[in-house]
């Protein structure tokens, strides 16, 4: 693991990242009589196990320490657990585990939410590429870490299960390996079509600086989704054809793509997926489907425009709110996008992403609070 300090408090910082009762309980300890314990570590919603980077570090601090933990998962990294099912048993010295549990916690609980919210979008979309991009929605390099490594074993579960493309990649250098890439995806924010002055000028820009590059193009800047794609499409032909070229719908909540409203979008999906209108169950999925932004009616109105206008190799690319729910939703309506880019697989709830550790065992004799009995069951 590539633990730098920024991220992955060491050894001898523990101490001052930790929450003060535990440094203060084993203070206690050592003066008293040190024991051996084992903690059952656990959550209490469904969850996938994503265990490895807490476990790494884990391991990492207790041989800097000179402190060793014996560990027993109870799963496999990506298996499902279930709500308050011990997933990995920790034994060792309580007086040095007692510090490292709000460390480990922290590296755990969202890990196994998120991977469980990626797998379940993989798995409603096999055909589509997921791409991560939860870089700038997380709080700090730690943070961002810990979610492409969950993405990337939802991912990776999704296509053992479904046979799903998967998360495919992800959007920094920093976490690209954990998806078996050299560097991180993407090609252009919207502040680029800004500097270039129009969407067409600034995809020239970017293919003359990087060539090598498949041509992903954001075409929402100005409102004109159609007009610009169908004008990039004209533009570099040779790239459509070979399938090199893609268009991004990242159009914002408050307005309709290029040509729609909600009229035209009943009717656009009347066409391509009927039964997605007439089996809506909630006004967010009616949204999803017919509604402002990135809705599965303006991906079916983009692959409809370009494929009458001879571009039916030019792949879609969606961002813009892309969670569970959406992903659903797009199942639903057979969506036809070939690449969706979204960091909403991060947990919504953040509460649901405590762990919890509870010590089961003092010196080999069984003993939890009230309670909390429902620990001392393996997996059977």
């Amino acid at each position: 693991m590539d633990r730098r300090s920024d991220r992955w408090p060491g050894a001898a910082e523990v101490a001052q990242w930790t929450d003060k009762y535990f440094s203060r309980t084993a203070d206690v300890v050592r003066r008293f009589g040190d024991v051996t314990v084992t903690y059952a570590v656990f959550m209490r919603r469904p969850v996938l196990f994503a265990p490895r980077l807490a476990l790494d570090w884990l391991k990492n601090v207790a041989a800097e320490r000179g402190t060793p933990v014996d560990i027993t998962p109870l799963y496999k990294e990506s298996e499902w657990v279930g709500a308050g099912e011990p997933m990995v048993y920790l034994t060792g010295s309580f007086a040095a585990l007692s510090e490292l549990e709000t460390l480990f916690l922290q590296k755990l609980g969202a890990c196994c939410v998120a991977a469980y919210n990626a797998f379940h979008m993989c798995m409603d979309l096999p055909t589509v590429a997921f791409l991560a991009m939860d870089a700038r929605h997380c709080a700090g390099t730690e943070m961002a870490d810990l979610m492409a490594y969950a993405a990337s074993v939802g991912g990776q579960r999704a296509r053992r299960k479904g046979d799903a493309k998967g998360f495919v990649g992800n959007a920094t250098d920093a976490t690209a390996h954990y998806f078996g890439q050299d560097e991180g995806r993407g090609t252009m924010p919207h502040s680029l079509i800004g500097y270039a002055g129009s969407t067409l000028r600034a995809a020239e820009m970017f293919h003359e600086t990087h060539p090598e590059v498949d041509l992903i193009v954001l075409v929402d800047y100005f409102g004109q989704e159609i007009t610009d794609a169908l004008a990039v499409c004209r533009r570099f032909p040779e790239l459509a054809a070979e399938g090199k070229l893609g268009m991004r719908l990242d159009t914002h909540g408050g307005r309709f793509v290029e040509g729609l409203d909600t009229q035209t979008s009943y009717s656009v999906l009347e066409r391509n997926a009927r039964e997605a209108i007439r089996g809506y169950r909630s006004e967010t999925e009616l949204r999803y489907l017919i509604g402002t932004g990135v809705s599965a009616a303006a991906l079916w109105h983009m692959r409809e425009t370009l494929d009458r206008a001879g571009f039916p190799a030019v792949r879609l690319i969606a961002s813009s709110g892309f969670s569970p729910a959406k992903c659903r939703v797009m199942a639903y309506a057979k969506a036809p996008v070939d690449v969706i880019g979204t960091g909403s697989y991060l947990p919504e709830n953040w509460n649901e992403t405590y762990a919890t550790a509870d010590i089961i065992s003092y010196n080999g004799e069984a003993r939890v609070k009230v309670g909390r009995e429902f620990l001392l069951r393996a997996r059977e």
